[in-house]
């Protein structure tokens, strides 16, 4: 997915603002699973929601106002309850990586007890669009 770097992403120096990036992983993950069928909106409808239990972001090079920036999101891994998304930030149309990271995300209800992945949920998610 490509993403627009507006002014107010930035600092003073025209620079990504470093807590962005997190917005920008949200928008992939968002993205990611809605291409599969799985809308976060539905889930808390059915009391169910993601938590983010763990973040890593790696900061290689720059993003600055104006750019276009592509985010690439995948599954490193699901196991029972949790996903671990990764993720890549390049300009657009280049294939060096700006920011690299992951994000592990678990399932809980609304008492925030955690809750099995489904095999269908884990294959819905599996696939490829």
């Amino acid at each position: 997915m490509e993403i627009r770097i507006y002014y107010d992403d930035t600092d003073s120096g025209g620079v990504v603002y470093h807590a962005n990036y997190l917005k920008y992983f949200e928008r992939g993950r968002t993205e990611y699973m809605r291409q599969r069928g799985v809308d976060p909106k539905d889930m808390v409808a059915q009391g169910l929601i993601f938590v983010i239990t763990h973040t890593e972001l790696s900061f290689l090079s720059p993003a600055r106002y104006a750019d276009i920036i592509t985010v690439e999101t995948f599954i490193k891994d699901i196991s029972g309850a949790s996903i671990i998304f990764g993720y890549k930030i390049s300009l657009a149309g280049k294939e060096k990586p700006l920011v690299i990271g992951t994000t592990k995300i678990a399932l809980v209800n609304t008492e925030m007890k955690v809750q099995r992945l489904t095999d269908e949920f884990i294959a819905r998610l599996k696939s490829k669009v």
